[in-house]
């Protein structure tokens, strides 16, 4: 049996953490991209710093998301708080 580390929301689309490992991938996740954005401060030129600054926050997302999305019991579907 799979163990769900996000379960679905209830209003809306997506998923919220439900065990410990699911906050730890979201805390992570958050700490990563705070990081990547401070230290991203010291590149010089605006258009450098912030296409490295957007491939590195990309680089933590989509691998982040892709995993929330495998470990999400009942899948993501947009809902109304009816089901």
């Amino acid at each position: 049996m799979a163990k769900y580390w996000f379960r679905q929301k209830t209003f809306g689309y997506g998923a919220t953490p439900n065990t410990w490992q699911g906050w730890a991938l979201t805390l992570v996740g958050l700490a990563l991209v705070l990081f990547i954005v401070w230290e991203c401060r010291a590149i010089p030129g605006r258009g450098t710093r912030f296409m490295v600054a957007s491939l590195g926050i990309l680089a933590v997302v989509v691998p982040m998301t892709y995993i929330s999305y495998l470990k999400t019991e009942g899948g993501w579907r947009w809902r109304n708080g009816r089901d």
